[in-house]
């Protein structure tokens, strides 16, 4: 058929796009396909000791039952959508005796405050050798150590560091705080490549979240888009970005009373995360709250609604992931998880289901969209909101199939 384009015009065209696709390919490698916890819960060193997971999981149960005993106590205090109530109950109990604690991060900074060096020595070595030790701990533990916009904070935090992972002869995930400048990231990653080479780790295994806690994190000193170059700076070894509440939300100038996780200030900050990280396969983790489970019965369901409406408010905002700070908030942690994928679930199954079949169902998805759906039902998998049998009954797809389908390898 009669074109207008040359053969050699066009090639020399294409030719130049070559290296423009093969960066965006290196820049933006996706989702990485891998599971991605539900929250971290953060632990002061001093206070990690034995089975801590059991201990948590055991406290959230005792929680549960003095203040929320039935399926019904738990929807009348939250507003449970009735027809979820009791599985929702049902899977929240069965989560606290299983894994009641998917990310465990030893805290080393905020948390763990100022200690005499030879104290905080002695800590970095016991949490190490007690979590080199566990035979059934958390899917994911790592530690957070004091951030380097100091001389002195600087060398306290490579110490602890460096202890622990010497004395745990593995990786943990390590947790950045408090970060303002790309060259704290570059500093990192070369400290992180002589302890993996000291230690015997292959190259590339210490990894490591950045806390977005500060403005600078968002705009640097130059009026420059922060996040994109904080993650460039890790060289891959950025695993996450993950939001400070307080110390943002302080560093903008708000009150006291001002400072929570659905401030707008806060909103902006979680938006340029999203836009700075998708792609590049860096998991997101929404902060925390404050308002503790603590006290007589009023005060913990009134920090339990709280708690409950954030974590929907997250997950419907995209961040699948947030901070805990108290075993009592595994409750209504898992209770938001798992209403929020046991409503959109059924949806999410039908919508998925045509598309796969081409069937005209006056929803016109888009292959982009298919792929959300299926990461969805991927989530609820993982998380133990759905298991594999009820997902194979909403869909008609196997595990493997849907994580095909969550990786876009399906038409």
């Amino acid at each position: 058929m009669p074109t207008s384009l040359e053969g050699p015009a066009v090639a020399a065209l294409a030719a130049r796009l070559v290296p423009v696709d093969a960066a965006r390919a290196a820049h933006y490698p996706g989702d990485r396909g891998e599971r991605q916890p539900v929250h971290t819960c953060y632990v002061p060193a001093d206070q990690v000791v034995g089975d801590l997971a059991g201990t948590w999981g055991a406290a959230a149960l005792a929680a549960l039952a003095e203040h929320a005993p039935d399926p019904a106590a738990l929807a009348a205090l939250l507003g449970l959508p009735e027809e979820l109530a009791e599985s929702v109950y049902g899977k929240v109990v069965a989560k606290l005796r299983r894994e009641p604690v998917e990310d465990l991060r030893v805290d080393f900074e905020d948390g763990y405050g100022r200690r005499p060096d030879a104290r905080e020595d002695a800590d970095a070595v016991r949490c190490a050798a007690l979590v080199a030790g566990w035979r059934s701990g958390p899917p994911w533990v790592g530690l957070r150590f004091r951030p380097f916009d100091t001389p002195e904070s600087f060398a306290r935090g490579v110490r602890t560091l460096d202890l622990f992972v010497t004395g745990l002869g593995a990786a943990p995930v390590l947790t950045f705080p408090k970060v303002t400048d790309v060259e704290q990231v570059s500093v990192l990653v070369e400290l992180l490549e002589l302890l993996e080479s000291r230690v015997g780790l292959d190259t590339g295994a210490l990894r490591f979240e950045i806390q977005i806690e500060t403005t600078q994190s968002i705009v640097d000193s130059e009026g420059r888009f922060a996040v994109p170059r904080l993650v460039a700076a890790g060289r891959g070894r950025v695993s996450g970005l993950h939001f400070g509440t307080y110390d943002y939300t302080a560093a903008c100038g708000l009150s006291a009373a001002d400072q929570h996780l659905a401030h707008p200030a806060c909103d902006f900050a979680r938006h340029a995360m999203q836009v700075g990280a998708a792609g590049t396969g860096v998991a997101l983790s929404d902060g925390s709250t404050n308002i503790l489970p603590v006290g007589d019965r009023d005060a913990v369901h009134a920090a339990w609604r709280t708690h409950y409406a954030l974590v929907l408010r997250s997950l419907e905002h995209g961040f699948h992931q947030g901070w805990d700070l108290h075993p009592a908030q595994l409750v209504t942690r898992y209770a938001a998880n798992f209403v929020h994928h046991l409503r959109n679930a059924p949806a999410d199954a039908r919508r998925l289901r045509a598309y796969l079949d081409r069937a005209d169902t006056g929803i016109l998805d888009e292959p982009a969209t298919a792929q959300a759906m299926a990461r969805s039902l991927r989530r609820a998998l993982d998380c133990g909101a759905l298991n594999a049998a009820e997902v194979h009954a909403l869909c008609g797809l196997s595990e493997p199939e849907l994580a095909a389908v969550a990786r876009r390898e399906n038409p």
